[in-house]
């Protein structure tokens, strides 16, 4: 069991600090409009903007089906932010109908 919550697709909040961690082909097949993209890869070497991003509110994090995310929460936690994942992922998300849009402007899907 996860020391980090999972939020629901239907229970992000409007509001809500919204960082993607796939991989750039993965962003640009599809991505939640108003999400921040910076992939795993380039998380060490990115948290001050992530914790500039984040402020004081809490950081939800997501990846294709939430596997990435679970290795990233501890190190991000451990840098001071309040972490969660978007349970299900960018899959949870497409599938349940949230707005999405792609680099190209083509029909989003998840890759």
């Amino acid at each position: 069991m996860s020391r980090f919550p999972d939020v629901p697709v239907t229970d992000l909040p409007d509001d809500a600090v919204f960082l993607d961690i796939r991989e750039q082909h993965e962003w640009d097949a599809g991505h939640a409009p108003g999400a921040v993209h910076i992939p795993l890869g380039q998380i060490a070497e990115r948290l001050d903007e992530i914790r500039d991003l984040a402020g004081d509110r809490q950081l939800i994090v997501t990846c294709k089906g939430g596997g990435r995310v679970r290795r990233t929460l501890p190190s991000l936690s451990e840098y001071g932010l309040d972490v969660a994942n978007l349970e299900g992922g960018m899959k949870a998300w497409h599938e349940a109908g949230k707005a999405m849009e792609s680099a190209d402007g083509s029909t989003p899907t998840v890759a």
